[in-house]
């Protein structure tokens, strides 16, 4: 047989085949030297096709890593996790486990992941474990794993979005839950070190002084939402700081105006609590092309801190992020709890209320602007209540209307609070009270928060009553109390009953902690 070495009739030379299926295999150049194991010499091509039925058998073995970084069982729980970008963007993860037993492991958003690579004896093959369900079971003697999260696949596969992914350029940006495989018992006192290379990373964690991430396997159940790459600032504020990732350069604002325009917002949260709720958040700023409106959505994680993530109009002109709202509305949920469980009418209502009252606060709107915006989202949530109970729109729960109920129920709970202590507390005193007794709580905790503060029961009496009730009854007898009045040139606020006590709602707050 002759020797194969040039293109002959439109097949590749041999290093191109070679390189073709290497790549397809992981493995590729290092520098500008030759690709690794090629051949100096030409080669027969009964040798060629062994090489390349060898190497085309590469998509059914063990993912491209290089020999496992330990084989012992270690006193935590190891991730080493790389960011790649050939042949599309991904993150290689190595789990060096701390327990050598049978055990689960899960993905909390499931569906990004099918097979996790189970390391035992060095000299045994490494065993595929399917991904059922988000979960995966360990054999006993595993000491490593390993899996691909291919972010670019999965983000053509279902679109961008906060769990899936997004990207612009060479950042990438995701939910931690959709990635990160856990125990499934994740136990506070199971320890985690999580090292990353590859790219400039914003987690909602600190690192260690030496560069990786000493967490807990609890850390790991809400992890947050995490950029790879992107630019990054910082927003400071009295005894906090915004650890800010930028995934895409804005058009009519630099990095720094960003950071400020952030900074300003949270910056209100200090007219409802006197000390921010964190000493630091990750906030993720992920600009969308060609779009002006200043914040198209938001959403807050409850890791550990919480991070927040907010979708921005990249042609969006800085007054209109100036006079946008959703941004504070995100940062108000880190003034309560994460209720268990899932209580919208409580969470969202509470910072859709004081998303108003803060801006009136804060001077960023006259307290007529903060009624008028207050008035018009009630009456989008009536006219989807038409006439139905309170119970029944709580049981709905669908948006807007259960933003804007709870909104109401803010604003009676919070009137009836300052009745009860001639002014002197409010519903910001609740948040207070609560902040005080961890980071979750639940609807029965919030109610017996509301009876702490206004110093007697009433909570529970009250919520019977109101939930059989039109969802806004009551509203026009309350703004005539309050001296609210709502006129064709707009709102007015005149001299009435409680008008000091609407007086005391527009006021800075003097709430601290209890």
């Amino acid at each position: 047989m002759g020797s194969v070495e040039a293109e002959v009739d439109g097949t590749p030379s041999l290093p191109v085949v070679v390189k073709l299926l290497l790549t397809r295999c992981g493995m590729k150049k290092t520098g500008d030297g030759p690709l690794h194991r090629l051949p100096r010499r030409p080669l027969r091509l009964s040798s060629l096709l062994a090489i390349i039925l060898s190497l085309s058998a590469c998509g059914t073995v063990a993912p491209r890593l290089p020999p496992p970084r330990q084989e012992a069982v270690s006193r935590s729980l190891r991730y080493h996790v790389t960011y790649v970008r050939e042949p599309g963007h991904a993150l290689e993860v190595e789990v060096g486990l701390d327990q050598p037993g049978e055990q689960e492991f899960l993905f909390t958003q499931p569906g990004g992941v099918k097979t996790v690579w189970a390391f035992r004896d060095p000299a045994a093959p490494p065993l595929a474990l399917p991904v059922q369900g988000g979960s995966v079971r360990l054999p006993r003697g595993t000491h490593s794993l390993r899996y691909r999260y291919p972010l670019d696949e999965i983000i053509r596969e279902r679109g961008p979005g906060f769990f899936t992914g997004m990207g612009r350029g060479d950042a990438r940006y995701l939910a931690g839950k959709s990635w990160l495989l856990r125990p499934r018992v994740a136990s506070p006192s199971r320890r985690v070190e999580l090292w990353l290379e590859g790219a400039n990373a914003l987690l909602p964690w600190v690192p260690a002084p030496e560069g990786h991430y000493v967490l807990t396997a609890a850390d790991l159940v809400d992890s947050g939402f995490h950029s790879f790459g992107g630019h990054r600032c910082q927003a400071r504020l009295p005894g906090a700081v915004l650890d800010v990732a930028i995934l895409a350069p804005m058009r009519h604002l630099g990095d720094a105006a960003v950071c400020d325009w952030l900074g300003r917002t949270a910056g209100q949260l200090l007219t409802v609590r006197r000390t921010f709720p964190y000493p630091r958040v990750a906030v993720h700023v992920v600009p969308v092309e060609g779009d002006r409106t200043p914040n198209l959505f938001g959403m807050l994680m409850w890791s550990t801190p919480p991070s927040i993530s907010l979708l921005v109009g990249q042609e969006a002109r800085p007054e209109a992020l100036e006079a946008d709202w959703a941004a504070l509305h995100e940062m108000l949920h880190l003034l309560h709890p994460a209720f268990v469980p899932r209580t919208p009418w409580i969470s969202e209502g509470l910072a859709t209320y004081f998303t108003e009252l803060a801006r009136a606060r804060s001077g960023r709107h006259p307290p007529e602007r903060a009624w008028a915006e207050l008035l018009r989202g009630f009456e989008r949530g009536r006219e989807q209540a038409a006439g139905r109970t309170l119970e029944e729109m709580i049981e709905e729960d669908a948006p807007p209307g259960i933003y804007w109920v709870g909104a109401y129920l803010a604003l009676l709970l919070d009137v009836e609070l300052r009745r009860a202590t001639q002014h002197q507390r409010g519903l910001e005193d609740v948040l207070a009270f609560l902040a005080g007794r961890g980071a979750t709580s639940t609807p029965a905790a919030y109610g017996a928060a509301v009876d702490a503060v206004a110093g007697r029961p009433f909570f529970e009496e009250w919520w019977a009553r109101r939930l059989r009730e039109p969802a806004f009854a009551g509203l026009e007898g309350l703004l005539e109390a309050l001296g609210v009045t709502l006129t064709p040139g707009g709102i007015q606020l005149r001299p009435a009953r409680d008008s000091l006590l609407r007086e005391s709602l527009e006021a800075r707050s003097a709430s601290g902690p209890w």
